[in-house]
């Protein structure tokens, strides 16, 4: 088999390449530049649950890297309207992101790191993908061949273009400026949003720590405006800095608000930024993906987009394997699999764009003294501040993990969504048992009888979680041999999939001795009581894109 060809070296297509070396799936990384990210303003806001995703791929440093949130506190004017405590939550520069996933796929045979190649060409046929590249510095064209290919060429994708996929939406939906300080704040470890604050100016303020003594302050800009024009600094401590008039006044102006008076800072890094919102028509052309700002662009009430690019390379690395892996006997089956990429993370991507155009009126009044009137009397602003925190946060309609319940791929039955507010279907807004729901972090012993945690022994194969309390209190070496475990033992290793037990004492509304089958990225597939071969086949094989099972246990309750 021919390796999968990834366009682009950011941190998507990086993340994509070790998740397929994970799976002994060889890549090419096709990068237009010289595969080093500089220093600037931007950065991510990880959950405890992307770190650890990060940290599987082979970036071990993803924790140390960062700085964790002690708090995320909301204010209008000089009230604090919402205070919530953080566990888990961390920041991190983006270069410091691509380079410790770039040191990680240094270090990975499998993978194969092009810098300075420009796709100028792509053709595909049943068998594999051709691309011709153009090397950026002597011109010197090459052919490629791949058995897939996945654009992870951000927002002006080459791959796009060349598939001729529409990518429509809106181009200007908030308007930011960013900059990045060497400064103390009374608030330390604290990232604040102050929305109307009280001196003037400002709209909105925000405020992040970041690792080193830093910060990153965001200032919300008007609708409409160009902006204003900013000289680089060729002095400047990072190269790029802009350090205009207009932003030297409105960060003098922010830190005096918040301090009492103007403390000593150094401005290291800053930056406009429009957020766009845009969905790729088409996530799948043949054999060919889209994937993080290729596919999609979301950046509106603080909505992390990168958050949603690795959570594409989570979902496509493990079917883009399997089908690699079984390709010889895929046929129809291996398009149903591939499918369901475009058909989950499509319709997860879509669902979180209508909750911030169903939630922009309530979290963005309309001007005029009438509006804004009406919003203060009637405590609307208090009321909606939680929603502000959610993209910020990686949590609730804006950001945090989707369930995929119509999906075609690991769902039998086609179970019904159970929508939420605006219509989006989130995983904890389902029984943690649903088919397509992310299942929780759990505490776990292997068939060796070592204590884990469940997400930890995701990204590689197919889990088989058996339900059996009291498994944390009996010696392992007493269960391991009695009970399901022999039969359920040999059933994985029977399985048309690549597929690991794990015993857990107890799982959130799971009966005792129900078996869940999950995929190699955390959502269930489907659940038996004990160990049932057919049932469990019969998820297996629709798990890799075969029919769904005839009969599955009623999980909407009617």
């Amino acid at each position: 088999m021919d390796p999968v060809i990834i366009v682009g070296a950011g941190p998507v297509g990086l993340a994509l390449a070790l998740a397929l070396a994970r799976h002994e799936v060889p890549s090419i990384v096709l990068d237009e530049g010289a595969g080093v990210c500089s220093e600037g303003p931007r950065s991510v806001v990880l959950t405890q649950q992307t770190t650890g995703f990060l940290t599987r791929l082979g970036y071990q440093r993803a924790g140390s890297d960062a700085v964790y949130w002690d708090a995320f506190t909301v204010y209008r004017r000089r009230t604090e309207v919402l205070r919530l405590p953080l566990t888990g939550i961390s920041h991190l520069p983006q270069h410091r992101l691509h380079r410790g996933l770039r040191d990680a796929a240094t270090a990975t045979p499998l993978i194969q790191l092009t810098p300075h190649t420009r796709l100028v060409e792509l053709e595909q046929d049943g068998d594999g993908v051709s691309v011709r590249t153009q090397h950026v510095q002597n011109g010197t064209s090459t052919w490629w061949r791949g058995s897939h290919l996945v654009g992870c060429d951000g927002a002006r994708s080459a791959v796009r273009k060349l598939l001729k996929v529409r990518f429509p939406g809106r181009p200007a939906v908030d308007r930011h400026a960013v900059a990045t300080l060497r400064v103390d704040l009374p608030f330390p470890g604290e990232a604040r949003l102050h929305r109307e604050p009280p001196w003037r100016g400002d709209r909105e303020a925000s405020a992040r720590p970041l690792p080193d003594g830093l910060w990153r302050l965001d200032w919300r800009l008007p609708p409409g405006r160009p902006a204003p024009e900013t000289p680089v600094d060729p002095h400047a401590t990072w190269p790029g800095i802009v350090t205009g008039d207009t932003l030297l006044a409105r960060v003098r102006s922010t830190l005096t608000g918040w301090c009492g008076e103007l403390p000593k800072f150094e401005l290291l890094a800053a930056a406009d930024h429009t957020a766009q919102q845009r969905l790729a028509a088409r996530f799948r052309v043949g054999r060919c993906f889209l994937a993080g700002d290729a596919a999609h662009l979301h950046g509106a009430l603080g909505m992390q987009n990168l958050a949603d690019g690795l959570r594409d390379v989570d979902n496509l690395s493990w079917r883009l394997a399997l089908a690699w892996h079984l390709h010889s006997a895929a046929g129809g089956a291996e398009s149903s699999l591939l499918d369901g990429y475009e058909t989950e993370r499509r319709g997860a991507v879509g669902a979180r764009l209508r909750a911030v155009d169903q939630s922009m009126p309530l979290l963005r009044p309309l001007r005029g003294w009438a509006q804004t009137r009406r919003s203060l009397l009637t405590g609307s602003f208090r009321k909606h501040a939680p929603l502000l925190t959610d993209g910020q946060l990686g949590t609730g309609r804006f950001g945090g993990a989707p369930a995929y319940p119509e999906a075609p791929s690991g769902v039998p039955g086609r179970v019904p969504p159970q929508r939420g507010p605006k219509g989006t279907a989130l995983t904890e807004q389902l029984p943690p048992t649903a088919p397509g729901v992310l299942a929780p972090d759990l505490p776990v012993i292997t068939t060796e009888g070592a204590p884990d945690h469940l997400h930890a022994r995701l990204g590689g194969g197919f889990l088989l979680l058996l339900v059996a309390p009291g498994a944390t209190v009996w010696s392992s070496r007493h269960w391991l041999s009695a009970g399901l475990m022999p039969r359920l033992t040999a059933l994985a290793a029977s399985l048309p999939i690549p597929a690991e037990v794990l015993v857990t004492d107890q799982y959130p509304a799971a009966d005792p001795h129900t078996v869940l089958l999950i995929r190699p990225d955390g959502h269930v597939v489907g659940t038996t009581h004990g160990a049932e071969p057919d049932a469990l086949h019969a998820l297996a094989q629709h798990a890799r894109g075969g029919p769904a099972p005839i009969t599955s246990p009623d999980l909407t309750g009617s």
